[in-house]
Order: structure tokens, then C-alpha cells, then sequence
């Protein structure tokens, strides 16, 4: 597992209990989860643990853009609402779950990650996102 830095520069008055929540995740998921970030919808960084080497800022914008493009490509093919985002890469996957109207909870995962699982301790750690950062809906 690569070393992993923590940024919460965005000024979000949350932003250590955010950070807080995100390394939770982390412990949580039996090294499964390699990086994990809080982001607003319009891709600007909240709190992010993330892997030595990883852009916490452009992490966050690739994330908001996929999951814009996502909830777009869902609408049109008039699937409901959008409720899980999951990309997977020969070394992991990345998924993506809303916390919240104006929050995204973006993970980066191991390869043979137990993708179920982590998923459902996102959409925790997300729940824990959206009450802390007061925000309502949005769930994924």
C-alpha cells in the first residue's frame, strides 16, 4: 500500500471532521480502500486521504465530471436516479457515492478490494458526510 498524504486546504469549516470520517473508511475496510475524498459537486476538495502521488484537486474534478456524466447518461436513458458510480482499472476501482445535495464521497480501492463491501461502508461513511456537513438528499 502506498503512503498516503491528507488535504483539507479547501478552507470548509468541516474539514477535520471530515477528514476524520474519510480515515474511518479507510480502517474500517480491511486495507481495501486505498484513498478516500470529499468532494463538492462542482469538483472542489472538502477533505481528501489519498495516496502519495495522487492530485487532490484534479482527483476531485475527474470525480464531479464522471459523476455529472453519469447522472446525465442515466436520465437520458430514463433510468431513475442515479445510484452507484463504479469505475474499475486493471490495479482498482474508484466508486463514487452522493453525501449529500452538494457532496460526493469519491474512493479509490485495491485490486480484489471486495467492491459489496466497500460499498456499503461508504454509503455509511457518506450518511456520516451529509450529517456533518448539515446537507439533506442526494442519496445514491
Amino acid at each position: 500500500m502506498s503512503p498516503v498524504t491528507a488535504k483539507s486546504e479547501s478552507g470548509h469549516p468541516k474539514a477535520s471532521q471530515v477528514r476524520s470520517i474519510l480515515r474511518g473508511l479507510m480502517g474500517s475496510t480491511d486495507a481495501g480502500v486505498r484513498a478516500a475524498a470529499a468532494i463538492s459537486t462542482d469538483g472542489m476538495v472538502i477533505a481528501a486521504v489519498l495516496q502519495e502521488g495522487v492530485d487532490a484537486d484534479r482527483f476531485a474534478a475527474m470525480s464531479a465530471s464522471l459523476l455529472a456524466l453519469a447522472e446525465r447518461e442515466v436520465a437520458e436513458t430514463r433510468r431513475g436516479k442515479l445510484k452507484q458510480l463504479l469505475v474499475e482499472g486493471t490495479e482498482g476501482a474508484v466508486l463514487l457515492v452522493r453525501a449529500g445535495e452538494d457532496a460526493v464521497l469519491a474512493v479509490s480501492t485495491d485490486p480484489g478490494a471486495l467492491i459489496g463491501k466497500i460499498f456499503l461502508e461508504a454509503r455509511t461513511s457518506a450518511d456520516k458526510l451529509r450529517q456533518c456537513m448539515g446537507t439533506t438528499g442526494g442519496g445514491m
